[in-house]
């Protein structure tokens, strides 16, 4: 089984995206910009380091080059089985499994980046690392410093975070030490993430989670809450507004894949934390970090080589699956909207919602079923609409399909 990860904060350093500029993924900063109605290009390619580590900063630029690892990887037909992203990352993990569209997500980062900004400024606090230090002992560790500190990430074993009041955190640092931890390493945040200080953020968040739309992921996602599956879209408000307050359950979160079946997982943006967390969690496995194009050629030569990284072939205008039975796919890359007059059985009138149409909806060709961007889709077959296979605000790739339909056989 194959897995994508996704970093969050931290993983963000200066002129990250010069790689990417002359890539056709880059167009994905430019849809990006939009969204957050900000210059992210400038983010990525020329902001300094005491810019590009602020809070709302990095949040931002740390998902957009995510996506736009994530849209290079498709490009190349690339598809998980699973999803899961790292504090932040969770955001683009949803994204990538169709759970959330594309504009929602950057909309939603913009919203929590900001309002973690100003929790930070309201209730201060920091985070450091703890190496060499079982679980128990570093949750020991900051019951001992009797302060507001709390363990913060799951990492890998023998590698936990915690965070607080910096004299809390400092405290409990000391009692790692003499609990077994090797190292103390400080970690250059604004805030105490993943912790009750971040409590200030979370109305904020709410209220930015209840103007979006979730649907159910295509591929299993993993929260970083309980480091379980969850399908029911209804569920991701809450688990996105608790990850707030709560611990990254990152190293539970690999054993849930293994559990799964996982072989393979690429962890896909800035950076290679996740893929070095994985291969000290699961050595058995193999992981791989793409952060800058020419990853993408070892990735291949990757699936390539082993039989467990599985690449799914695109399919292209007119491609069959049945006698009566055809796709319409995208015709360039962009985010998808669907024709509202359309329905599919037990669909609704789009992808997502929850009205129970039995009828279908009767096409003929040239109709439009559909945008991408600003260019149309029209069906070069007539038939029956049967189901959407793209999710409206999704990002599709070109040749992705979007429509099923049924065909009289003669057609």
């Amino acid at each position: 089984m194959l897995v994508f990860t996704f970093p969050g904060q931290g993983s963000q350093r200066a002129g990250m995206g010069e790689p990417w500029l002359d890539h056709p993924s880059w167009e994905v900063v430019e849809e990006a910009s939009v969204a957050a109605d900000r210059d992210l290009a400038r983010l990525l390619l020329r902001a300094p380091i005491e810019e590009l580590t602020q809070t709302e900063n990095a949040q931002l630029a740390t998902t957009v080059l995510s996506l736009v690892v994530l849209d290079a990887v498709e490009r190349i037909g690339l598809t998980p089985a699973a999803c899961a992203g790292h504090s932040l990352g969770e955001y683009t993990a949803l994204v990538a499994s169709g759970a959330l569209g594309f504009e929602d997500g950057i909309r939603l980062v913009v919203a929590r980046g900001e309002a973690m900004a100003r929790a930070g400024e309201e209730a201060p606090g920091t985070m450091a690392a703890l190496l060499g230090i079982a679980d128990d002992d570093a949750e020991a560790a900051c019951m001992r410093a009797e302060g507001d500190v709390w363990v913060a990430n799951y990492n890998a074993p023998g590698q936990v975070v915690i965070a607080g009041t910096s004299e809390a955190v400092a405290l409990a640092g000391e009692l790692a030490k003499g609990l077994g931890a090797k190292r103390v390493m400080p970690i250059q945040v604004s805030g105490a993430f993943h912790t009750p200080l971040m409590h200030g953020a979370r109305a904020e968040l709410r209220k930015a989670l209840a103007e979006v739309t979730f649907l159910s992921p295509e591929v299993r996602v993993v929260a970083n809450v309980d480091a379980h599956v969850h399908d029911d879209p209804t569920e991701w408000p809450g688990l996105l507004s608790a990850q707030l307050c709560s611990p990254v359950r990152w190293r539970q979160t690999l054993e849930t894949f293994a559990g799964l079946g996982l072989t393979s997982l690429v962890e896909l943006g800035p950076g290679g934390v996740l893929s070095g967390l994985a291969k000290r969690s699961l050595p058995e496995i193999q992981s791989l970090a793409v952060s800058k194009p020419e990853d993408l050629d070892t990735l291949i030569d990757q699936i390539g080589n082993a039989g467990t990284w599985q690449a799914e072939p695109a399919l292209h205008q007119g491609e069959h699956l049945y006698m009566s039975e055809r796709v319409v796919v995208s015709p360039s890359s962009g985010i998808f909207s669907p024709e509202s007059s359309l329905q599919a059985p037990g669909t609704g009138l789009l992808p997502g919602t929850t009205d129970d149409v039995d009828a279908r909806s009767a096409v003929e060709v040239g109709d439009l079923v559909g945008r991408v961007g600003v260019s149309d889709v029209r069906t070069p077959f007539a038939g029956e609409v049967v189901r959407w296979l793209a999710a409206e605000g999704e990002r599709v790739q070109e040749g992705q399909p979007l429509v099923w339909l049924q065909v009289p056989d003669n057609r």
